[in-house]
């Protein structure tokens, strides 16, 4: 293979391959290539999202550690920080489903307590195919199986997550997944090498082959039809090795051992040390003969990219490298100083006393080439629409049903039984998206209480995102993305406090693509301004693009609260037998984008605008009703509509409601049946809560719309809008939303 075709092979273009040897003043060498190319890489660069991702605000009242670092932290009170972040595993998943998903879930994990805080909370947002295809079933399956494995194992609990399915995920599927950690606001540690003569240990598993090029050939292109090829490219978790490391980082930094923590995910060694040089303003010696091996004959190149997991970086003063090894050898886990910090702004690397490798840090990690994106909107539809699923004159309760056993509305158990959700004892609330609820457990946020860490009060968190909305408009989609996770974390009574963000999109060289990627973050960067939440941090996975074409357009975004009483968290289900039910909000229906238009086999070219500072204002009102402890139930209104979200406050609760809905709109109440059907009944949008409690309790909601409903009581769901009318048995809306996955497996 000539030199050029290497550098191609590796991902880099003939202009980014002579810009390389312009800066070393000569052609690279084989790791200094290897290094290059995985630096240089969609997935390690950001080169065609960092100038747009300057857009976004990132300053906040409560921030203490914004983007950066390995991940975000926000100030919760009482001296505690919270620490979160959310990335991708998308391509390794749609390889290898289980693997790509476990060590997603690994990876995230070592993001968070690199920062020092002990990780408490797993979330996670999956796009799979439409369950009729085999693969989406064998993806779905695999990679919900490799989530329950490593969060199950290393005892972090998964409190909550979003599944979804759409034709245009069939081939490259979504696997983001989101953690939190808590520490002491004094503990947290960043990742920038500090000190002259500081030792570089690595700690963790032994270097192997697996994942090698990772970063490059697998995260940083479209996948193709030699897929299984790409397999050796997905990294092996071990769940076990990593909670020695988790426990061993933690006990390290609270001995005050280290100056610096680094994770080696993405590019192992290569973008771990450089990257903690380069924010230390220093340079760095790694002798690759010192690194411990799983398999002997690795050459310096691969010990330098490759990607096994369960390994940590750090920087130590030479006096106390003995303590460091000691704390390791006490958890059982493999330290080996194979470094040291010096003064050069070089990455060298050495094989024993040969040195194999030298690179300018500035080169290596700040000067990638940053391209401007060239934006067009599509001049023709990107997607086909989905295919019909309801018949043209479905009645109501017909179209209601169908809805709630439609894969995306459908109750989620089979998936969220497999995850310990518990474990850690600090769940007072969990989301359980569309699945069984337990009356007093589940609410539209997770919540989890900061007593056992001496903290007051609690912290809620959310994940969410449309990605078929999106597609319709990307600027408007991304805007709802936010207000959705506002609008829970409302639910439970908690102030956003910080947002974070999977930016999912296809290959931003195409300009349509690059349109929806620039009119996402314009929606999204608006959006957190409004509500005054900024970004602390996040991760951008582009190139899902399989042989069917672009993935719709997924912004994923997860976004932390603070409560001051768990207690006062009312949950989703209907409780008692003659409780007011109102409806509170701006909701403005509309079936563009909705479940409803997918079942109908449509897909929409543009949605409403919303009025951002009024959302603002609800979402201010409605937390503060929900923390005064008086309401029985909060839900907000997203999939399937006014109809379906009161038939899940139905089945939460076990028990019937009788509503009917007359609309203020003279136009709304004109329209003429179907059309006002589906509108009223099953039309979606941002800004609509569905409450009920005593008249008292209704009465008292201030500073917000609120439409009085009907009632709760019976065993059925009575329900009138205008002159759409439905009426269903709470048993009847059970079965069809408990039996919309498992009808698929059968």
């Amino acid at each position: 293979m000539t030199a050029v075709a290497a550098h191609r092979a590796l991902g880099l273009t003939d202009a980014e391959y002579d810009g390389i040897v312009e800066k070393l003043g000569n052609e690279p060498n084989e790791v200094e290539l290897a290094m290059f190319s995985l630096m240089w890489s969609e997935h390690c660069a950001y080169k065609h999202s960092k100038r747009l991702l300057r857009r976004l605000p990132v300053e906040g009242p409560h921030l203490v550690m914004g983007p950066g670092e390995n991940a975000g932290a926000v100030d919760v009170g009482d001296g505690l920080a919270v620490a979160f972040k959310v990335e991708s595993h998308n391509h390794p998943s749609a390889v290898e489903p289980f693997q790509g998903a476990a060590t997603g879930v690994g990876g995230i994990l070592r993001d968070v307590f690199a920062v020092g805080a002990r990780p408490i909370a797993i979330l996670d947002s999956l796009r799979f195919g439409e369950l009729d295809s085999a693969r989406s079933r064998y993806l779905l399956e695999h990679a919900v199986a490799g989530i329950g494995h490593y969060g199950n194992s290393i005892g972090v609990a998964t409190v909550g997550g979003e599944i979804m399915f759409e034709g245009p995920y069939e081939q490259n599927c979504l696997v983001n997944a989101m953690c939190l950690g808590i520490a002491r606001k004094d503990r947290l540690i960043r990742s920038a090498a500090a000190g002259v003569g500081n030792l570089v240990v690595l700690f963790g598993a032994l270097t192997g082959r697996d994942g090698i090029g990772g970063a490059s050939v697998l995260a940083s292109a479209e996948l193709g039809e030699d897929d299984a090829d790409k397999r050796p490219t997905v990294q092996i978790g071990d769940p076990f090795e990593e909670k020695k490391l988790l426990e061993c980082s933690l006990e390290l930094l609270d001995r005050g051992l280290l100056a610096s923590l680094q994770d080696l995910g993405a590019a192992g060694l290569t973008s771990s040390s450089s990257e903690m040089a380069s924010k230390g303003g220093v340079g760095i010696d790694i002798d690759v003969s010192r690194v411990p091996l799983r398999e002997a004959d690795m050459e310096p190149f691969e010990v330098m990219v490759s990607e096994s997991q369960e390994r940590m970086l750090c920087v130590v003063e030479p006096e106390r490298l003995e303590e460091v090894l000691a704390v390791c050898d006490k958890w059982d886990v493999r330290a080996t100083a194979i470094g040291e910090v010096t003064d050069t702004r070089r990455m060298r690397v050495f094989d024993g006393d040969e040195l194999v490798g030298d690179m300018p840090v500035v080169a290596l990690v700040d000067e990638c080439p940053l391209y401007d994106l060239e934006p067009a909107p599509p001049e023709a539809p990107l997607y086909p629409p989905p295919p019909r699923a309801l018949s043209a004159d479905a009645s109501p309760e017909e179209t209601l049903l169908g809805l709630l056993h439609s894969p995306n509305l459908a109750g989620k158990s089979w998936a969220f039984e497999q995850y310990d959700t518990l474990v850690g004892s600090r769940t007072v609330r969990r989301r359980v998206e569309g699945g069984r609820s337990v009356q007093s457990a589940t609410a539209d946020a997770a919540v989890l209480s900061l007593a056992h860490d001496g903290g007051t009060g609690a912290i809620a968190v959310s994940i969410d995102g449309n990605g078929r909305r999106v597609a319709c408009d990307p600027y408007a989609g991304a805007v709802e993305a936010v207000l959705e996770c506002a609008a829970n974390l409302a639910c439970a009574g908690a102030e956003p406090l910080g947002l974070t963000n999977c930016l999912n999109f296809g290959n931003p060289e195409k300009p349509h693509i690059a349109w929806q990627l620039e009119r996402a973050v314009a929606g999204l960067a608006d959006a957190c301004r409004a509500l005054d939440v900024p970004v602390v941090g996040g991760n951008v996975s582009l190139y899902n693009e399989g042989g069917g074409g672009p993935i719709y357009p997924t912004p994923i975004v997860g976004m932390v609260g603070k409560l001051p009483d768990p207690e006062t968290v009312p949950g989703s289900a209907f409780r008692e037998e003659g409780h007011v039910i109102a409806l509170v909000g701006p909701f403005e229906p509309y079936v563009q984008g909705s479940e409803w238009h997918k079942l109908n086999g449509e897909l929409a070219h543009g949605l409403p605008q919303v009025d951002l500072q009024a959302h603002a204002a609800a979402l201010a009102a409605v937390r503060e009703t929900v923390r005064a402890g008086t309401l029985a139930s909060v839900h907000d209104i997203s999939g399937g509509g006014l109809a379906c979200t009161l038939a899940e406050c139905c089945i939460a609760g076990g028990i019937g409601a009788s509503v009917a809905w007359k609309p203020s709109d003279s136009d709304v109440e004109a329209a003429s049946y179907p059309a006002l059907s589906r509108l009223l009944l099953f039309g979606e949008g941002p800004g609509g809560w569905v409450v009920s409690g005593p008249a008292e309790a209704v009465d008292a909601i201030v500073g917000v719309s609120v439409q009085r409903l009907g009632e709760v009581g019976g065993e059925t769901l009575e329900m009138a809008a205008s002159a759409a009318t439905l009426s269903l048995s709470v048993g009847d809306l059970r079965n069809a939303h408990e039996r919309g996955i498992p009808d698929r497996f059968s």
